[in-house]
């Protein structure tokens, strides 16, 4: 049985006492306008411009994959940009989710979220436009975030 909490819903809006984290990933591109990042972007301005601005001066920073932004939101909300996507389109590599990427970025974030006493809460993180298998993430999160006692909701839309 998995450890993993999985609810419908918006997983901008989780409905727990504490602090938060709200993971997602992103792809090496610094692209943002499609997918998850909408929502994020409806609640949030800060999000999008700390990405982009983290991807415009990866020169001088960490921004490539597997690498985890965390920009807080609220004062006891924060959202996990996690690098996890090569590029945007399916080609000759395959689908653009990079498994490696979102086991390294979780592993961070398990860090990260366990100095802050934080739950984590995401969509299906890499199956979206990444193109990733559920089947591929969902083990990576039991590994990374629950055997190290991170509380992890996994958000589905609709009814």
């Amino acid at each position: 049985m998995s450890g993993i909490r999985y609810v419908r819903g918006d997983a901008t809006v989780p409905s727990v006492k504490g602090v938060k984290v709200i993971a997602h990933v992103c792809n090496d591109l610094g692209g943002w306008g499609k997918g998850f990042v909408l929502a994020i972007s409806r609640r949030w301005p800060e999000p999008e411009a700390a990405c982009r601005a983290w991807h415009r001066d990866r020169a001088a920073n960490d921004f490539g994959l597997g690498a985890v932004q965390l920009v807080r939101v609220e004062p006891y909300a924060w959202v996990a940009n996690m690098i996890g996507q090569c590029g945007t389109r399916t080609g000759s590599k395959g689908a653009p989710v990079r498994y490696e990427a979102i086991d390294t970025a979780l592993e961070t974030l398990a860090e990260r979220a366990g100095d802050l006493g934080a739950t984590v809460h995401m969509p299906r993180i890499g199956c979206g436009l990444a193109g990733g298998k559920w089947s591929r993430v969902e083990p990576l999160i039991e590994e990374r975030l629950i055997r190290r006692g991170i509380q992890a909701t996994v958000y589905d839309q609709g009814d």
